[in-house]
């Protein structure tokens, strides 16, 4: 009774006489044992051996001779399509892989009825069933038909919502891709719970569920409208460049409204204030499913007054459409325009300046792929967002800088840009995570100038710097930022960031900048709180707590 094993099987698999293969194993009793034995036996079968003969020899000191004649491997001879109807057969890859000689395989034949029953139910026919049909075997040889019931064709019925959600049900069929009338799809209904969290103003508490009748489908979405409208307002506390010893105050205001009237449409509004005479103003709108298209329709504005320098302004246009429940794709057009401000600093130039009057209209695309727990505050997955434009540049001639300046250079030049940032989020326990960002971009053109450049630094960039402290035609940094959670929203956060910055048109040196510290982001009843303090240093400016910048704000929500 204190044995460990009881048996010792020795099995040999024989053909026509000959040892193919041996194998030992050891069992503790007789019913594991014959447990095993058989399911040698089924294993064969399912191979196409369909007919092995077993032979069990008792030796002594419990060893047990097992002896398997596997016999031959049935094959294919012929697979008929049965009642397989034309767009069916054109949806199954290689539908006859099975025939031609091929050795009979149950695992083969079984991926064979799973493709065509998943064909059926994403095409209308959830409830279809296949089998084998009018079978014919002899001693080497299988052949067959395919014998299929469709059962009855199944629509879309309209979506009903199960939750506090004022969501418009016909804006959830169209995001979804699940519109009345259209045949059921079973993956539709599998990927809504997909595309449902990458919407932001909606949250999922369940499962979608289905009913049948009278040959339609009913998917009922259990989901809550989330507080995702927000008001902000940051004020930031920064040295004064200007006058010596004192701070500068400056300010935000976010303005975001998400699903307005429940069918999807967004509306944004954003003012800063970067510095004594800097200003930036972006207007956004967006309205989905244009003239019942699955294509959404966007248009933004932005506004940029740096300094008494220049002043800088673009709109966009864009057409975008989502390619699957975590996949986005845009197409845009842009017209940007530049002005030169400051004119009378430049009366006794002799080159052009590096800020100059230009217009550029460019063609592009974003392609975005959002596949993270929480599309608002993410704790698991990652995301990134890629665009690269191209278009044509035009310098104008500025009445205030002499004319001979401009002779010679190329006044209309081809000028592209490609910007992409990702972010990926770990989290190892209830308390602890992880968010690394990426983010590079590089600008090439023969006539680049100052004022058309990426602007970098900030709270959304390279903390540690004012915002739009740098000037850049090629960057790439890295954000790495632990997180201590004690709240959904809630969490103590340290920072470092850091990469590289290079600025061609002024001949700078590159830069790498530096930056680290710590923050709070605290979650209330009317919004979330935020507060960083940050440290940074690069080529222009000393690590120094003179030189730290501190932001703090309230994001509320409604």
């Amino acid at each position: 009774m204190a044995q460990d094993t009881a048996y010792r099987l020795n099995i040999n698999l024989l053909r026509e006489g000959k040892e193919i293969k041996q194998m030992n194993q050891s069992f503790v009793d007789s019913v594991q044992m014959l447990s095993y034995t058989g399911a040698i036996v089924d294993s064969l079968q399912r191979e196409g051996y369909f007919y092995p003969k077993a032979n069990i020899d008792l030796k002594e000191g419990g060893d047990i001779q097992l002896s398997i004649e596997i016999g031959v491997q049935t094959r294919w001879l012929a697979l008929g399509n049965g009642n397989l109807e034309p767009w069916l057969l054109r949806e199954l890859n290689s539908p006859f892989h099975l025939t031609g000689g091929r050795p009979f395989s149950f695992e083969d034949w079984q991926k064979l009825m799973h493709d065509l029953l998943e064909i059926g139910q994403n095409n209308g026919y959830p409830f279809m069933a296949v089998k084998l049909d009018s079978i014919q075997q002899n001693e080497n040889g299988i052949s067959a038909i395919i014998g299929m019931d469709k059962g009855p064709f199944i629509s879309f019925d309209t979506i009903k919502i199960t939750g506090n959600s004022k969501t418009k049900p016909i804006y959830l069929a169209k995001k979804l891709g699940i519109r009345p009338g259209e045949p059921f799809s079973q993956k539709k209904v599998e990927d809504a719970t997909k595309a449902l969290k990458n919407i932001p103003y909606i949250s999922i508490v369940g499962n979608a569920e289905l009913s049948f009748q009278n040959e339609q489908a009913t998917v009922y979405l259990p989901v809550n409208d989330r507080k995702i409208n927000t008001l902000d307002g940051i004020i930031g506390l920064l040295p004064n460049e200007i006058e010596a010893n004192k701070w500068l105050v400056t300010g935000q205001f976010d303005l975001q409204l998400y699903n307005v009237a429940g069918r999807g449409r967004d509306y944004a509004l954003n003012w800063q204030r970067l510095s004594q005479y800097s200003q930036n103003l972006n207007v956004e709108a967006k309205e989905p499913f244009v003239l019942g298209t699955n294509l959404d329709l966007s248009a933004s504005f932005n506004l940029l007054k740096e300094d008494t320098t220049f002043l800088n302004r673009a709109f966009s246009l864009n057409i975008g459409y989502q390619l699957s429940p975590t996949a986005y794709l845009s197409f845009f057009g842009k017209r940007q325009a530049g002005d030169l401000l400051a004119v009378s600093a430049y009366e006794n130039a002799t080159k052009l300046p590096e800020i100059a009057d230009f217009r550029y209209n460019s063609y592009g695309a974003t392609f975005a792929i959002h596949s993270v727990d929480d599309i608002i505050m993410p704790k698991q997955g990652w995301q990134s967002t890629t665009t690269f434009g191209l278009g044509n540049k035009r310098l104008l001639e500025n009445t205030g800088i002499s004319p001979e300046l401009y002779q010679g250079i190329e006044k209309t030049s081809l000028q592209y840009f490609i910007q992409t940032n990702a972010a990926y989020y770990y989290r190892w326990r209830q308390n602890l995570g992880l968010k690394l960002g990426f983010n590079a971009g590089d600008m090439d053109n023969s006539n680049l100038l100052l004022n058309d450049l990426f602007r970098l630094g900030g709270l959304q960039t390279i903390r540690g710097f004012n915002e739009n402290y740098f000037y850049s035609n090629r960057y790439l940094y890295i954000n790495v930022e632990p997180r201590f959670y004690f709240g959904t929203y809630s969490y103590f956060l340290l920072f470092t960031d850091f990469g590289k910055v290079e600025n061609k048109v002024e001949n700078a040196p590159q830069e790498w900048p530096f930056s680290f510290g710590g923050g709070l982001n605290l979650e209330t009843s009317g919004g979330i709180f935020k507060f960083v303090y940050a440290m940074g240093q690069a080529g222009s400016q000393p690590l120094g707590f003179n030189y730290s910048r501190i932001h703090f704000g309230f994001t509320g929500r409604f």
